[in-house]
């Protein structure tokens, strides 16, 4: 019985350690992420704001406090031609074209923690 009880302890030990070093994996990969999608924004900045709080060339939306499915919809909508908000979906899709479905996940990730 003392086996038994040892051995499960053992198994759940192991996959506990396993759990905790996928954990850790994610949040280096989130970290990764987000550093990415940081300097991604830099050229987002410019007309966006730094926070994302300005309207790009005075007619966009102010995309500060959009959660990352928002942004990555639009984003994938602007590169696919098929977003055009205010006018801006020329300039948008230039902006975004060279960009990864990686890329604008990163880059929708930061945009969500502008708050």
């Amino acid at each position: 019985m003392k086996r038994i009880a040892l051995s499960l302890l053992l198994v759940c030990g192991v996959a506990m350690a396993g759990e905790a070093n996928a954990t850790d994996a994610n949040a280096t990969a989130g970290a990764a992420d987000a550093g990415k999608g940081k300097a991604l924004y830099a050229k987002c900045a410019g007309c966006h704001g730094a926070d994302g709080g300005q309207k790009a060339l005075g007619k966009s939306e102010v995309i500060k406090g959009w959660d990352a499915a928002k942004v990555e919809e639009a984003l994938k909508g602007y590169k696919a031609g098929t977003r055009n908000v205010h006018g801006m979906g020329g300039v948008m899709k230039g902006q975004v074209a060279a960009m990864s479905d990686e890329d604008i996940k990163a880059l929708a990730a930061y945009i969500a923690t502008l708050k």
